[in-house]
């Protein structure tokens, strides 16, 4: 017989955890990792009250339950006398959709309906305290002003999910249930497919949640969200400098790569979870999780020493001080911006010279027409940097590495540019510099570990811009750089020195 001690686990909710990435549910373990964070008193306190304000499976109101069934019983030592309670005075719930809302009714209650034969607490309606409200979206200019939701995209009939989420589709959310909520905890939508500007296009949406929720003003809010809001972007600019100065962040879990938290899910630059603490104003309590192991907790600021940026892993912080005592110049300088010539990634100019006075252009992909990477345009087409065309240069791919599993290469190979050679929007420009050998000895340093690892410090997506680069210091090129040289001149010890190596993979350039 198989040895179901380990390898079986009968949690339906663990089985729906693992089905998609486009709906993440929490796994049971994920939540009650989240639940612990909050006070032991809170489980024996009959007057907290909780709210998930995105119902998708109800598995944090059952663990939720679970514990005040244990916490409570003291106070309700008859057991129907107990539920009832917890299950009509301190337990609510908005669900996303309405199959959620059955299934997180039939996850909380026993029954799909909370009035029904076999629920564990009878209510006097169907739903309980887990409503779904069909609302509306809130249409201006084509777009919602509530959510970003596209007109086209969404403005349905009543047989289609509209993907309007009640929580973050009302000016008074506090009106919902018109009472006051102590801890609210939830795993909302992460992102919502607008559509319109190009193909699958996404809009992040899990920061209206937070911020819909912070409106409440809870004692306790515990969420688990996307990591994305790190670095800003699309969207999600404000949201990130409100959550970076936020001192009432407590408690920082943090997972690089998602599957660490979602097995099977792959989500971009990892997941995180927090607890943001009323009461609380301080240094952040952070534990990384990478590769199954947890690192910290470390007690810091979540801005370190002033800094706009976040600094993700605790171990890099020592490795950073020691950097900027140097006081240098930083790499960022030399990197041009996005679409250095004005060429987009579509454009792939001509595999042959058409004309004299064309320019050798490199160029991403695998298509069999254009040879080594490289074809050709003419010289009008070049929209801006025409004063980078003469110089002695290094391309770098502005995509770099997609994997979130460590140790990875962080960043695409660099190459020589040679005078009189341009790039489409799949590459960015270093330089200038004075010669072929220069170059080389740059290629030399961007492929030390050394350095990836502090590109990887400001790089929290695919993506590689110019300031991801902010963190690198610059060195003296006029000769080639090894790990062993960057290790001893910033006086790095073994333990610095073995956590870099762990997280990058060495990378092969050609020379």
């Amino acid at each position: 017989m198989p040895n179901l001690q380990h390898g079986h686990n009968p949690d339906v909710l663990s089985c729906l955890a693992n089905l998609s990435s486009d709906e993440v549910f929490t796994p049971p373990e994920v939540a009650n990792a989240m639940l612990d964070m909050l006070p032991e008193s809170i489980w024996s306190d009959p007057k907290v009250t909780f709210l998930d304000p995105a119902c998708k499976s109800g598995v944090f109101l059952r663990e939720i339950a679970k514990r005040l069934i244990k916490g409570l019983e003291k106070e309700f030592p008859d057991l129907q006398v107990r539920l009832n309670h917890i299950f009509h005075k301190q337990l609510f719930g908005i669900a996303l959709t309405a199959l959620t809302a059955l299934l997180s009714r039939r996850s909380l209650y026993c029954s799909k309906e909370a009035n029904g034969d076999y629920t564990i607490s009878r209510f006097e309606n169907t739903d309980g305290n887990i409503r779904f409200g069909r609302v509306k979206h809130c249409w201006k200019n084509e777009k919602c002003e509530y959510c970003g939701a596209s007109q086209a995209e969404y403005d349905r009939g009543v047989d289609l999910e509209s993907h309007a989420y009640e929580f973050i589709h009302i000016q008074n959310p506090e009106k919902i249930f018109d009472m006051k909520f102590d801890v609210i905890i939830g795993n909302p939508p992460y992102q919502l497919n607008v559509g319109v500007e190009k193909e699958n296009y996404a809009i992040p949406i899990y920061q209206k949640f937070v911020s819909c929720a912070k409106k409440l003003n809870p004692r306790f809010l515990i969420m688990i969200i996307p990591a994305r809001w790190y670095a800003g972007g699309r969207g999600l600019d404000d949201f990130r400098k409100s959550m970076l100065n936020d001192n009432r962040i407590q408690i920082l879990h943090d997972y690089p790569n998602a599957t660490d938290c979602f097995p099977g899910v792959q989500i971009k630059a990892g997941v995180c979870y927090f607890l943001w603490n009323y009461h609380y104003h301080g240094d952040c309590e952070i534990t990384t999780h990478i590769n199954n192991k947890n690192i910290g907790p470390a007690k810091r600021p979540l801005l370190e020493n002033g800094n706009s940026t976040f600094i993700r892993y605790n171990q890099s912080i020592t490795i950073l001080h020691k950097i900027y005592k140097k006081g240098t110049k930083y790499f960022n300088e030399f990197v041009s911006p996005q679409t250095p010539f004005g060429l987009v990634t579509s454009y792939k100019g001509t595999p042959q010279k058409t004309h004299p006075d064309d320019i050798k252009m490199y160029i991403s992909g695998n298509n069999k027409k254009f040879k080594g990477g490289t074809s050709f345009t003419p010289i009008k087409s070049i929209l801006k940097g025409h004063k980078m065309i003469a110089w002695h240069k290094v391309y770098i791919p502005e995509a770099g590495s997609g994997s979130d599993v460590f140790p990875h290469t962080i960043l695409g190979r660099p190459f020589y540019g040679e005078p009189n050679t341009v790039c489409n929007q799949s590459y960015l420009v270093i330089g200038p510099f004075e010669n072929k050998i220069v170059c080389q000895n740059v290629i030399s340093y961007i492929s030390t570990k050394f350095f990836r690892f502090l590109v990887l410090q400001k790089k929290n997506a695919q993506h590689a811009m110019r300031g991801v680069y902010e963190f690198v210091p610059l060195q003296d090129f006029s000769k080639p750089w090894t790990d062993a040289e960057l290790y001893a001149k910033y006086g790095l010890t073994e333990e610095e020195i073995s956590f870099i190596e762990s997280m990058i993979k060495p990378m092969d350039v050609d020379k």
